[in-house]
């Protein structure tokens, strides 16, 4: 059986749907400033191969992740950028699309921006007045009551008095409470607004999940993620006010995965270690990331560095070498069928992909011993790899293209014209000519291996 373990307990439990069979599932997406960083890719990589591993157990998976496009840092950007807010939030949704494509991350099923969410917002916060949960200021600003809510702190695990303690709580006249929440900002001059009931204004951070999700999900549904940080304040905001908004239980497992470490220090621009998706794929295949952040249990830190990115594309070449020179074929029902009930008994232990990738270089190291002997049932069995390689989202591609395009992409024409020319000169038993030519492949970053079937080659590491 399928367990997760929730957030909001503590600990595993097994999975059991609202509606069998079917997983109504919400995550936290991007607030759209500035280019995603590896924090991003890990969460981005984590519910995708989540929601993968779902469908491939047979679930049919709502899955919405939605894009903040209206917050505090968003304004500042475009104001210190002399740029238009829509031209800003535009430009950096179309950059995290192309970032989430190289990583071969799947989109959402929804994807709902805040801006499309007003009217849902405002309905809820006016529900939330009504309910004796949130109170207008005088300042034009609404916010949540804390002391309403009787369980609040129960995500993190500690009580109102024992947050406050040590809190860094912004000193506010018009709160009730030190940690009561905006749900509406009175608008300031020249910033984005909307009209309400309390005035021109915007929405808060939190009441924007909440007004999303329970729009495309409903009121109550099964699984919420997102970034260990969201954890508090932001999905302990989620709870108190979509619960008090609509009376019902919100959501039945928190999933939060861990953070990045870069070079064994937590990434920050103060640092010098922050690094975005994008700067990392000019000096290494988008697969070797996706792997690096797969190879780790989603719960767990992973520790960034060039190291650690090397080992990553070592380990995805001892695949493809095992896979290059088959032929595809379909999966076989029975031909390494006892590798898919180890890979199914391990991931549905809370996704545990470490141990997953493990069953998988078990089942390479089989495909590799085969293949001497019997290339048919070794081409069985590199069907029944690439099969269960994707609901992790990696070993889908060709294996050629892959062992031969290297970090920064390969001159194809020229490298093929050269190795015909290598291969001419062999055959003239011109060596010193041959040499000369496998020198200047080298030089470009080529290593080639001659065999009875011919001449390959692959980019080095």
């Amino acid at each position: 059986m399928l367990t997760i373990y929730n957030s909001l307990t503590n600990q595993k439990e097994v999975f059991v749907p609202i509606t069998p069979g079917k997983v109504n599932m919400y995550v936290c997406g991007v607030t759209v400033y500035d280019y995603s960083h590896i924090g991003h890719a890990r969460m981005f990589v984590a519910f995708d191969f989540i929601v993968r591993y779902l469908r491939f157990r047979g679930y049919q998976v709502h899955y919405v992740r939605n894009i903040t496009d209206i917050d505090d840092k968003i304004i500042k950007r475009a104001i210190e950028n002399q740029e238009d807010i829509n031209s800003l939030t535009e430009r950096f949704i179309t950059a995290t699309h192309e970032d989430e494509r190289a990583l071969s991350v799947l989109p959402p099923d929804e994807e709902p921006r805040a801006t499309q969410y007003i009217p849902h917002i405002i309905m809820m916060i006016s529900r939330l007045i009504t309910e004796g949960a949130a109170y207008a200021s005088d300042n034009g600003d609404v916010y949540y009551q804390v002391n309403h809510f009787k369980e609040y702190g129960k995500l993190a695990n500690k009580d109102v008095e024992s947050l406050q303690v040590g809190a860094r709580v912004e000193v506010n006249e018009a709160k009730r409470h030190p940690l009561d929440f905006v749900l509406w900002k009175a608008s300031k001059i020249g910033e984005p607004s909307w009209p309400s009931p309390w005035g021109d204004g915007r929405p808060g951070w939190h009441i924007e999940c909440s007004a999303m999700s329970t729009h495309c999900l409903g009121n109550h549904f099964d699984i919420h993620g997102g970034g260990h940080d969201l954890k508090f304040p932001h999905h302990e905001n989620e709870i108190a006010q979509s619960e008090a908004a609509t009376g019902e239980k919100f959501v039945n497992y928190w999933m939060h995965n861990g953070f990045v470490e870069v070079n064994k220090e937590k990434m920050s621009k103060s640092l010098g270690n922050f690094l975005t998706i994008r700067e990392i794929l000019q000096q290494q295949k988008p697969e070797v990331l996706r792997y690096l952040l797969v190879a780790s249990h989603y719960r767990s830190p992973i520790h960034y560095s060039e190291d650690a990115l090397t080992a990553a594309a070592g380990a995805l070449e001892r695949f493809y070498t095992a896979l290059r020179g088959l032929p595809t074929v379909a999966v076989d029902s029975e031909v390494g069928e006892n590798y898919e009930q180890r890979f199914i008994e391990v991931m549905d232990d809370d996704f545990n992909t470490s141990e997953g990738l493990a069953v998988l270089f078990d089942l390479c190291h089989e495909i590799s011993r085969v293949k001497l002997t019997d290339a048919n049932t070794a081409a069985k069995l590199a069907a029944r790899l690439r099969h269960l390689a994707q609901p992790l989202g990696i070993l889908q591609s060709d294996p050629d293209v892959f062992m031969q395009t290297g970090k920064h992409g390969q001159d194809v024409a020229t490298i093929e014209t050269l190795i015909a020319a290598r291969n001419n000169a062999r055959s003239n038993k011109e060596w010193v000519k041959a040499d000369e030519f496998r020198d200047q492949l080298s030089a470009m970053g080529i290593l080639i291996e001659d065999s009875a079937n011919g001449t390959t080659w692959r980019a080095k590491d």
